[in-house]
C-alpha cells in the first residue's frame, strides 16, 4: 500500500508535523522495495528450510552461529544477542533443539547463574544436511539474480545500515 502523499498534503497532515522529513517519491519506492523484499525472502527461505530440512529459519540460525563458534559453544545470553532473539525466546527454542537432540545445555564453571548452548554431533549433521538447500535457496533467490557490481553494492548498503543500527 502506497502511502499517498496528495493524500496526507489536503489533510493537512504534513503541517501538523513540519518537522517530519517525508520519503520523497524515490525514497519511499525504495524503502517500500526493501521491505518487501525482505520479507518475502525470508518467509521462502523459512518455507525452504521446513520443507527440506523440517526446521524454521530461526533454528538453522542458531545451529550456524553454535557452528561457528570456538567448541561449538556459546553462552546463553551471547547466543540470544547474535541471533537478535529475547533470553525467554532463545530458551525456548533451545529447549526445541535439545528434544531433537542438537543442542545440549551445560553450566557455565565461570558463573553460576550463566548456561552455555553446545552444538552436539547430531546438530552439526543436521545443519550439513540442511545447508546445501539454504545455499541453494539463497542463490536463487538473491544471488543468482544480482550482477557482480550488484552484489558489492548490496554488501556495502547492508554494510552500513547494520554498523548504523550497531551504533546505536
Amino acid at each position: 500500500m502506497q502511502l499517498n502523499l496528495q493524500l496526507l498534503r489536503s489533510l493537512r497532515y504534513p503541517a501538523l508535523v513540519s518537522d517530519t522529513r517525508w520519503l520523497s517519491e524515490d525514497e519511499q519506492r525504495a524503502w517500500r522495495n526493501y521491505i518487501e523484499a525482505t520479507t518475502m525472502l525470508l518467509d521462502a527461505l523459512d518455507r525452504q528450510l521446513q520443507q527440506d530440512a523440517g526446521m524454521p529459519h530461526g533454528y538453522f540460525e542458531i545451529l550456524v552461529r553454535l557452528s561457528e563458534a570456538p567448541e561449538r559453544t556459546l553462552r546463553m545470553s551471547e547466543l540470544a544477542d547474535a541471533t537478535r532473539s529475547s533470553r525467554s525466546r532463545l530458551s525456548h527454542a533451545v529447549s526445541r533443539l535439545e528434544e531433537r537432540g542438537w543442542v545440549e545445555r551445560q553450566d557455565c564453571e565461570t558463573d553460576r547463574r550463566g548456561q552455555l548452548a553446545r552444538l552436539t554431533d547430531r546438530g552439526a549433521a543436521a545443519l550439513a544436511e540442511a545447508a546445501p538447500g539454504h545455499v541453494d535457496a539463497v542463490r536463487e533467490h538473491v544471488i543468482d539474480r544480482l550482477s557482480r557490481d550488484q552484489i558489492t553494492q548490496l554488501g556495502d548498503i547492508t554494510e552500513v545500515i547494520v554498523a548504523g543500527l550497531a551504533a546505536r
